[in-house]
C-alpha cells in the first residue's frame, strides 16, 4: 500500500508541473512568432490612428529611459514586458498613464514590443549612497532572516539577470523606480505578483530603499 500511496504521489506532483511545462512551451512558441522590427516601429512611431503615442516618449530610445520615474526596458525578457503590458490592458495592474495606452495594443503587438526591447543593451543605473551599499548587498544577497524575507538573488539572479519568463531583469534598473515599485506591493497600490506583496509588506522604508540603491549596481 505504501508503494503504491508513493506512486499516487509522483503522479499527483507530475501532472501540475506537465500542465506548466506546456504553458511555458506555449508562450515559448507564442514569443518566438513575435516581430522585433514590428516591435521597433510601434515604440519608437506609437500608433497614431488609435491615439497611441510612441514608447520612447517615456522610456527613452531603445528602452533606456532618461528619467527615474519610468523604468529602463532595455534587455528586459519579452514576455515579462508582455505580461506587463497585459496586466495594463486588464487593469490587473494600475497606470494612468501605461492602461489607456495598453488597452488598444493587441496581444500581438505587445509581444513584438516584448521582442524588440529583449534584443537592445541596457545602459544600466549606478548605485549611489555608500553608507547603504552593505546592507542593501545583504537583503539582496541573503534577504532577511528575521523577518522571513528571501534573497532577491534567489528568483532575480546574483547579477540581477532574472530568470526568463518567470523573474524580470531588474540589475541595472532605477533605483528610484525600484524603491517606488516595492512601495506599491507593500502598500497594495500595485498587485499583480503576490509573492512581491507578501515580500514587500515585511520590509521597512530604509530596507527598500538600501536594496533599490543596490540593485541599480547590480550586474
Amino acid at each position: 500500500m505504501n508503494r503504491i500511496a508513493k506512486i499516487l504521489g509522483v503522479l499527483a506532483l507530475a501532472v501540475p508541473a506537465a500542465a506548466l511545462s506546456g504553458l511555458a512551451s506555449a508562450a515559448e512558441q507564442a514569443a518566438a512568432k513575435a516581430d522585433p522590427a514590428k516591435g521597433e516601429t510601434l515604440y519608437t512611431q506609437g500608433a497614431p490612428d488609435r491615439n497611441v503615442p510612441a514608447c520612447l516618449s517615456c522610456h527613452g530610445a531603445a528602452g533606456n529611459s532618461a528619467a527615474a520615474a519610468n523604468p529602463k526596458l532595455a534587455a528586459q525578457h519579452p514576455e515579462y514586458v508582455h505580461k506587463q503590458l497585459a496586466d495594463f490592458k486588464s487593469k490587473a495592474r494600475n497606470n494612468a498613464i501605461m492602461v489607456p495606452m495598453a488597452s488598444v495594443l493587441t496581444d500581438e503587438e505587445m509581444r513584438n514590443i516584448g521582442a524588440y526591447l529583449a534584443k537592445q543593451p541596457i545602459k544600466p543605473a549606478t548605485a549611489k549612497n555608500k553608507n547603504t551599499i552593505e546592507e542593501g548587498q545583504k537583503i539582496y544577497r541573503g534577504g532577511i532572516a528575521a523577518k522571513g524575507v528571501p534573497a532577491c538573488a534567489a528568483c532575480h539572479g546574483p547579477t540581477g539577470a532574472g530568470i526568463p519568463a518567470q523573474y524580470p531583469r531588474i540589475g541595472g534598473q532605477w533605483s528610484e523606480y525600484t524603491e517606488a515599485q516595492l512601495v506599491a506591493f507593500r502598500q497594495g497600490t500595485r498587485k499583480n505578483n503576490s509573492v512581491m506583496t507578501t515580500i514587500a509588506a515585511k520590509m521597512s522604508d530604509a530596507e527598500i530603499k538600501a536594496v533599490a540603491d543596490y540593485v541599480a549596481g547590480v550586474r
